[in-house]
């Protein structure tokens, strides 16, 4: 992916025959169950690869990791005929798929969502908008929280809906500062009928399973923020060690060394801190939802702010020319402290098990 990513994001090409490569190898089911095709790596091999994958292409990276969740959830809360259906063609990347949860009128506010599914005969019809998903208008299946009850948590469902449903469109493709490899779309439920068989568990159980998935969800983009920062500090050892000033390398001043010392530090950091909630979920401890929380809080802001954004300053001018990578990393890693839940909701989260009685 390295040598392509300039060019992905110049144009805003989704680089399917590539993702498709990366199935080949397992990375389209890389923690979903081996009976419907899927790798059943843990936690925290997962981690390891998204790490190294967004060292190639933080963008491409973090939609592979949305992707793999879709396929997750569907493969933890799916009936056996829903999971032999959607899964196998997930795995291999036949098929793409697109979380969706946030809407325009609730971004954090995830359970006050306004979808409406609602049941006539065999089919849920759907209403209702969902906001900045990503693969929007080019995945094929599309794993929907909407309500199918009452206002809270417990009143929603999650539905697959699939491409090409009468009923099911898409906005405009965003321009981003970032992620210029994915669309990004507004996607649209118009009367939009969906069999009750595509509904994954029971009633009121989205919720559950949309925050299931995103504990893990968060870890992975945690590790793509980590893939950006590796990269990062490793194009400032390079740079440091070939640019000149004053007649001496860069790497000669003590300043620019102390400079790459933390951010060395910080990476290793954020990677301990991602490896042990990989586990914690993984063993499905008690503790796993802060340690997650935490992860994803320190990895995101620490890779971004103090490895990516600082790598970019130690470049000088040459950092902010898109001729060089190091801007990209920043670029593509400024969104993981928005997505998969707003770092913000992060430190809701981590203060209320702290306070917990």
């Amino acid at each position: 992916m390295a040598p392509n990513m300039a060019e992905w994001d110049q144009k805003e090409l989704f680089p399917v025959d590539v993702m498709r490569k990366a199935a080949q190898l397992g990375f389209g089911g890389i923690y979903v169950r081996t009976d419907v095709g899927g790798s059943g790596l843990s936690r925290l091999d997962t981690s390891v690869i998204f790490e190294a994958l967004a060292t190639g292409c933080t963008s491409t990276t973090a939609y592979i990791s949305i992707h793999n969740m879709c396929a997750w959830m569907i493969d933890s809360f799916g009936n056996e005929e829903q999971r032999h259906k959607f899964c196998p063609p997930l795995c291999t990347m036949e098929k793409f798929a697109s979380y969706c949860l946030t809407e325009p009128g609730s971004g954090s506010d995830a359970a006050s969502l306004l979808t409406s599914a609602k049941q006539q005969g065999d089919h849920y019809i759907l209403n209702g908008s969902k906001a900045f998903i990503s693969g929007g208008g080019e995945s094929d299946i599309y794993v929907v929280m909407c309500r199918t009850g009452g206002s809270g948590p417990k009143g929603i469902s999650c539905i697959v809906v699939e491409k090409g449903t009468p009923g099911l469109s898409f906005g405009k493709k965003e321009k981003k500062v970032g992620w210029n490899s994915q669309p990004t779309r507004a996607v649209i439920f118009e009367d939009c009928a969906v069999p009750v068989a595509n509904r994954i568990g029971t009633e009121g159980q989205g919720f559950l399973i949309a925050m299931k998935g995103l504990n893990g969800g968060r870890i992975n983009v945690a590790s793509c923020s980590l893939g950006a920062a590796h990269a990062s500090v490793i194009l400032t050892q390079e740079h440091l060690k070939v640019r000149k000033q004053f007649g001496a390398p860069l790497a000669r001043s003590q300043y620019l060394q102390f400079q790459l010392a933390d951010m060395a530090t910080k990476l290793v950091a954020s990677r301990l801190m991602i490896r042990t909630a990989a586990v914690a979920l993984q063993e499905e401890r008690e503790d796993a939802v802060t340690l997650c929380s935490m992860a994803k809080l320190f990895a995101t802001e620490e890779c971004f702010a103090q490895i990516c954004n600082q790598a970019l300053q130690m470049h000088g001018g040459y950092g902010y020319l898109k001729d060089y990578a190091v801007q990209q990393y920043m670029r593509d890693s400024r969104v993981h402290q928005i997505l998969e839940g707003s770092n913000e909701v992060m430190r809701m989260l981590i203060s209320r098990n702290l306070l917990q009685d």
